[in-house]
This record gives structure tokens, sequence and C-alpha cells, in this order.
């Protein structure tokens, strides 16, 4: 089988891609030796970086994560820019009227807030956010913005 690669320069490196059917193949690989570096998500690795059984190079995001404040961030490693992180949020249907709208983000956020809630998205890997329902959909823009082209590039499809 051939293994794709690709170059990522302003990393100064080039990495094989190894396409895993979920994180747990992905760990297990990771754990055993038979890859040396993997890009995944926080919560599958989180016991085991604790543990000192993996070590954590960088967090995706802008900010440390709150869990692991002494990894850096891609930004503080070298590679100034690099962002990608999940973002979960509330969505309605178009037309919804602005008072149902404000009541839900108003209750989302006080909720948020409880520590039920913030120890859940911890566990999830995250670090609970807040926002308004503008300032979401201009991330939601944003997004889009950053990675539509790429998706596009690639011809990224949704089978």
């Amino acid at each position: 089988m051939s293994v794709p690669r690709r170059s990522a320069p302003e990393a100064g490196v080039d990495v094989a891609v190894i396409p895993y059917k979920g994180t747990a193949p992905l760990m297990t690989d990771l754990l055993g030796g038979h890859v040396p570096v993997a890009f995944g998500v926080l919560p599958p690795a989180l016991g085991n970086i604790q543990a000192g059984k993996l070590r954590a190079i960088a967090v995706t995001s802008k900010k440390r994560f709150s869990l692991l404040p002494e990894v850096p961030t891609f930004d503080e490693s070298g590679l100034p820019g690099f962002e990608a992180v999940l973002h979960y949020g509330l969505l309605a249907p178009a037309g919804t009227p602005k008072e149902i709208v404000d009541t839900l983000s108003a209750e989302l956020r006080k909720l948020v807030e409880t520590d039920d809630v913030k120890q859940r998205i911890h566990f999830e890997g995250g670090d609970p956010m807040t926002s308004t329902p503008a300032e979401y959909a201009a991330d939601i823009d944003q997004e889009e913005a950053k990675w539509g082209g790429l998706v596009r590039k690639l011809n990224l499809k949704v089978e």
C-alpha cells in the first residue's frame, strides 16, 4: 500500500499521512511505537498524557489548554497563525424570532457556567467559552473562509 506524503514547508516537515478508522487504532499504534507522532483529539489521549505514556507537543488552539497548562500552542512553538479547533454551538432554523434566539443564548450561557457542564467540556478536551449569536455567526463565517478553500481544493465530499 502506498502511503501518501504531505509536505508542510512552513513547519519544516515532510510527513506520511496514515488515515485511521478511528482514534482507538491511532492510540494503539502511537502507544505501541508504530507511529512516532500523531495529530488527534485530546480526550482519548489525555489520560496517557497525564500518566506520562504520551508527550503532548503542542495544542492547536490560540490559548493553552487549562488541563495541560505546560503544553505550548503551535503559535508558541514556531508555527504562527496555526489554529485548528472544534467549536460547539447551538443553531436554530433561519427565521427563528430574535427574542427566542436571545432567550436560548442567555440560558445556554448560564448552563455553560455550571460545574457539571464545565467538567463535561473539560472531559471532551475543551475550555468553556460563550459568545453572542452574532459572534458565533461570525465565527462560523471565519471558519468557512479558513477551511472552505482547502475542502474545495481537495475536492472533499460528504458521503
